[in-house]
């Protein structure tokens, strides 16, 4: 858990470029800021268990595919409270269901699966923060913030199958809270253009997330342009990983782990209001 993933780990270099982009005029700042767009997100699941069952180890690893690319909703906001201090806030959700039916019956031995049995599983994983920003660098063309705040997180999985006259489902949901650290860097190319790259992370350990250990990552990079004052655009690319795992026991278990590989990623767009 010591290790940041490689896009956080590679913005001080972005960073670099955002400092030596040009200012043909500085735009003034604005008090308040808010973006309401959208995410094609792509979503990579991977479920992983390991264990010692009567004395012999077993590993288990698969990939879960959702389908196509999902639009979900994207959210966040900038409260300028003073010459370096900001609030900025940020809320994404994914909700999607994937289902498979059999068109023709399917035999196992004695077992028969009819045409028309199906499985849907469905996945709604959330996340939510808000931070207090101050930036050690403030100037007409430049601004690098560091972050400090809390992030809110909850995942839920349901999965229903029907067989003829069977049907069986059931459903798990967690969710916590922990501190969460984070760097912003924006720049201002021109008197319309903003360019803005963020990162946060979060380790399961630091907050209130009962038995799970793990992390939660986030980078983005966007690229906005104002019409008017009040009024512009954005387009650009978010990326997310859930990583977490659980500790199982029972009476013939030991050191169980169940663990959880989940990340989103994909182009954003959006508008923007400011005031």
């Amino acid at each position: 858990m010591t290790s940041l993933p490689a896009p956080i780990r590679l913005l001080p270099a972005a960073a670099l470029c955002l400092a030596f982009a040009p200012s043909a005029q500085a735009q003034e700042a604005d008090r308040f800021t808010l973006r309401l767009g959208a995410m094609s997100a792509g979503a990579d699941t991977t479920l992983s268990a390991s264990t010692v069952y009567q004395g012999d180890p077993y590993r288990f690893s698969q990939k879960v595919d959702f389908g196509d690319d999902e639009w979900v909703p994207r959210v966040d906001g900038v409260f300028r409270f003073g010459d370096r201090s900001r609030l900025v806030f940020d809320y994404f959700n994914y909700d999607k269901k994937r289902r498979e039916t059999l068109d023709q019956d399917l035999s196992y031995d004695d077992i028969t699966l009819p045409a028309g049995s199906y499985a849907e599983a469905q996945l709604d994983f959330q996340l939510a923060s808000l931070m207090y920003d101050y930036a050690v660098v403030e100037n007409d063309g430049f601004s690098l913030g560091l972050q400090v705040g809390a992030e809110w997180a909850k995942a839920k999985a349901s999965l229903v199958a029907e067989a003829g006259d069977e049907r069986w489902e059931d459903s798990a949901s967690e969710d916590g809270y922990a501190p969460v650290v984070g760097v912003r860097m924006t720049a201002r190319p021109g008197d319309r253009w903003l360019l803005n790259l963020q990162a946060q992370y979060l380790d399961a350990d630091w907050g209130d997330f009962g038995d799970y250990d793990g992390s939660i990552s986030r980078a983005n990079a966007l690229a906005e342009y104002r019409f008017t004052e009040g009024f512009g655009v954005f387009a650009g690319y978010e990326w997310y990983r859930l990583d977490v795992k659980r500790s199982v026991s029972g009476d013939d278990l030991q050191d169980g782990i169940v663990g959880w590989d989940q990340r989103f990623k994909g182009p954003v767009v959006g508008v923007t209001f400011a005031f």
